[in-house]
């Protein structure tokens, strides 16, 4: 009962950081094991190269058992993966992998941090990812992170002797490692980094290697393992009711978007890492070995230790606001050490030991989730000490003008509530990811402010500072500006607090195909930042394009409403792509971005601000067939894509699959992963092979080798791999130049291979029957021909395709010949084809 208790509890406060910055009070074991952190001056910085590349076993044991502050350092966010809960690719898939991290390192007890990397999608060998990175920006950011974090111990997720052999980023994040390790102690490496931080030389650099990396565990077991380091991630925490590797098991299910939920892991479990360079460890077994993690490390620091050591040792788990009194001792002390790191990171824990031991409750919550510049909005703030220690709130205060003086007596359990108003600055910047604010490149993210270079997320701007005398000394506590409001099916729940733009603008189709000159109407939407918002709205286009009409006024009464525009847009006559984007007009100003919101439970409420545009495409598809079934795997657009192109999509669920529902459609299409992600998805084979028997069209996009839900995703022989072509502009050869893929009824040629996005294709098959026929080769530089990315096969009256070629990411590029190739597999076979082009072969 008291494990189930504990395991509710500590659900409930997981579930806490979710909802913004929602105020909790800790437990008297969870204040402990602050303490305990507090008396460890040791530090462990993890580095790999994605989201959910993290090994969250080692971090939580670094973390929660020996104590130390931990990290993890992501040299991307991420942003080349798929997405397996929703439509949100690229940037947008970035800011939720970055959520999910942060959500993680909640979970496991770690911190996060970055570089400027760009997660470009999958690289097979470091050569190529330091290119397109460009190698000394990451390099620099590495070393950043290490002057900045100040670790002693570095362990790498990936093997730097590996290149070639695995994904190119993960080599690439261990290479870099390697290098940063000895550059970041060297005054003339990134000297311009030293305005804001100084050198450092961590003690030790280790591999957190596995059987895997050797084959299999047998081959693991031969090896000679006199240069590694095991240790038990299963340990058991009695203070948490929870062993080590169920707390990793959740940190690592909190990567929803990439299908990484879990069930727990329980027991012994031994961990591996491997010394590569530093100090030698002399047969130790421990990492920080021959490293000073107590007080004594700094100057000053031993009468600290004693204080902190005695609570340690003595703590009051009934009352531990007694503590306060020696806390205020150490924390005194601490303000006059030289150590700066030391001081700084070790005030930062002690305020908030000594806020946890007093039970005090400061919540400062806005009436509205945003604001505009310029705009002033109520505050309401509560404060609450739950303790017997003397306390005086002197004053709030924050850098927009607000300064409040109370002098007020904080008696235990009082609560104290006031009304303020917060004025946004005219100039207020609007609340983004800041790595997304400008235009970057394949590689790398631009980030112009080099403070916030590595951080996570962008800072908030709106905090309030309030002064208190705690024992009558000075304390001063910042709390983020929060929206604190509840709903009758949910409760309480919190959002951050952000500024928007007064007007912000979308175009609700991001890619609008024009199959010939006819025009079409495309609707603008516009929305109120604040409230009477006039102004007028054009939309930019390219020359040989018409929009019409030229401006249209907009008038929105209330913040956070919406109007509706409807513009018609009239193509050319010839085939042609360009840019479209809204231009809003309010007064002398203009705003052309678009308010993108992110809310998935998980994580935090997101908002993002990027430029607002559409791709508009005219060229002339022929097609045959109307009416399209689609099965939905993981996330994506292509249903919508598909009714671009004027077909009739109806998305089916699983029980809706059934022969009649689908004799009404000409094909069926399987989105991406589905043979992954649908449960009884092999109890509807039958009947959709049965489909394609009686003459319809079956086509299958990728699903990954791993965790296939059914061995039998075609009605013949077929074998998934690994294969993929990375690179978008590969050579693409037509094995059957001759097959009706290719000719009807659009003739596909190389010019339909031009302009794709990020990858040729991935998970193509490696082996098939006979029965099928490979329609294209392609290959990665260096590599033997890949012909499995696009097969397909005559069964019964229809015909089946297996397509690893990567139109999920494709159609929302709006890459036209991906639209015109995807049109002829849904046309394969159809009867009136040959007769209506009068063709012949």
């Amino acid at each position: 009962m008291q494990k189930q208790l504990l395991y509710l509890w500590m659900a409930f406060f997981w579930l806490s950081f979710v909802q913004a910055q929602k105020p909790t009070t800790p437990s008297s074991a969870e204040i402990y094991e602050s303490i305990q952190k507090l008396n460890f001056l040791g530090s462990v910085l993890y580095v790999a190269a994605h989201p959910d590349d993290e090994n969250t076993r080692l971090i939580s044991y670094m973390s929660n058992h020996i104590k130390a502050r931990t990290a993890y350092l992501s040299l991307t966010r991420g942003d080349g993966g798929q997405n397996l809960i929703g439509p949100e690719l690229r940037e947008l898939l970035g800011v939720i992998r970055t959520q999910e991290l942060l959500a993680a390192r909640r979970v496991d007890g770690g911190e996060q941090l970055f570089t400027r990397a760009n997660d470009f999608g999958y690289s097979k060998h470091p050569n190529e990812t330091l290119e397109i990175w460009d190698k000394d920006q990451v390099l620099s950011d590495v070393v950043l992170a290490i002057r900045q974090f100040k670790p002693d111990i570095i362990i790498n997720r990936f093997d730097h002797r590996r290149a070639g052999q695995t994904h190119g980023h993960h080599t690439a994040s261990a290479m870099l490692s390697m290098e940063a390790f000895d550059l970041a102690n060297d005054k003339n490496s990134f000297p311009e980094q030293l305005q804001q931080t100084s050198t450092w030389q961590p003690s030790r650099l280790f591999y957190n290697t596995s059987w895997w990396r050797y084959g299999s565990k047998e081959a693991f077991d031969k090896i000679d393992k006199s240069n590694m380091i095991s240790v038990d991630i299963g340990t058991y925490y009695p203070l948490k009711g929870m062993s080590n590797n169920e707390i990793a098991s959740l940190a690592s299910s909190q990567h929803l978007c990439q299908g990484f939920g879990r069930l727990l892991s329980h027991g012994s479990q031994d961990e591996f890492i491997e010394f590569l360079k530093g100090s030698p460890l002399n047969g130790a077994t421990d990492v920080f070995a021959g490293i000073d993690t107590s007080w004594n490390r700094i100057e000053g620091g031993k009468t600290i230790g004693d204080i902190l050591n005695g609570i340690e040792e003595n703590f009051n788990f009934k009352n531990p606001s007694v503590h306060i009194p020696d806390l205020i001792k150490a924390y005194k002390l601490l303000q006059n050490v030289e150590n700066q790191h030391w001081k700084t990171q070790k005030t930062k824990e002690l305020k908030t030991i000594i806020e946890m031991c007093a039970g005090l409750y400061i919540v400062a919550s806005a009436e509205t989730n945003w604001a505009t510049p310029g705009e002033s909005v109520n505050l309401n703030i509560e404060v609450l000490n739950r303790s017997d220690a003397p306390i005086t709130l002197v004053s709030y205060e924050n850098a927009s003008g607000l300064h409040i003086s109370k002098q007020i007596e904080l008696k235990n359990n009082i609560r104290f509530t006031f009304k303020e108003a917060l004025n946004v600055k005219a100039d207020a910047q609007s609340t983004t990811p800041y790595w997304l604010e400008n235009k970057g490149t394949l590689g790398m993210y631009q980030v112009d402010d080099k403070m916030l270079i590595g951080k996570p997320e962008t800072p908030r701007t709106y905090t309030i500072d309030f002064n208190l005398l705690i024992d009558n000394t000075p304390i001063k506590i910042t709390k983020p500006v929060i929206q604190r409001y509840s709903k009758p099916d949910k409760g309480e729940l919190y959002r951050p607090f952000e500024i928007i733009p007064e007007a912000s603008a979308k175009i609700k189709e991001k890619v609008i195909i024009f199959n010939d000159s006819q025009q079409q109407d495309i609707t603008v939407v516009v929305k109120a930042g604040r409230d009477n918002l006039e102004g007028n709205v054009e939309v930019c286009h390219p020359n040989d394009w018409q929009i019409y009409p030229k401006k249209q006024k907009v008038e929105i009464a209330h913040k956070g409403e919406e109007q509706t525009l409807v513009f018609t847009v009239i193509p050319p006559n010839n085939q042609s792509e360009g840019l479209i984007g809204p231009i809003v007009h309010i007064g002398d100003k203009n705003y052309t971005k678009e308010l993108i919101e992110i809310n998935y439970e998980h994580i935090p409420f997101q908002t993002v601000l990027l430029p607002s545009e559409s791709k508009v495409v005219r060229l002339g598809i022929q097609k045959r067939g109307e009416n399209i079934a689609y099965i939905q795997g993981a996330g994506d657009v292509v249903p919508e894509s598909l009714e671009q192109i004027g077909y009739n999509v109806r998305v089916l669920t699983l029980d809706e699959i059934n022969p009649e529902t689908l004799s009404n459609f000409d094909a069926v299409v399987v989105g991406i992963r589905a043979f992954n992600t649908l449960d009884n998805i092999e109890f509807k084979q039958q009947q959709l092979f049965d489909f394609v028997a009686n003459g319809g069209n079956m086509i299958v996009q990728y699903s990954t080798s791993y965790r296939l839900k059914t061995d039998k995703i075609a009605p013949y022989d077929i074998t998934l791999s690994h294969d993929r072509v990375t690179d978008e502009n590969a050579e693409v050869r037509f094995l059957e130049p001759g097959h009706d893929l290719l000719n009807f009824p659009n003739k596909i040629t190389q010019k339909d291979f031009e302009g794709w996005t990020q990858e040729r294709g991935l998970y193509f098959a490696n082996s098939w029957g006979k029965e099928f026929t490979p329609i294209l080769s392609m290959n990665d530089k260096g590599e033997s021909a890949k012909e499995g990315s696009l097969l397909v096969a005559k069964h019964g009256k229809g015909y089946y395709i297996y397509t690893g070629l990567s139109f999920f990411r494709e159609f929302p590029a709006g890459v036209s010949g991906a639209y015109r190739l995807f049109a002829n597999m849904l046309s394969l076979g159809k009867d009136d084809i040959r007769e209506s082009l009068k063709l012949t072969d």
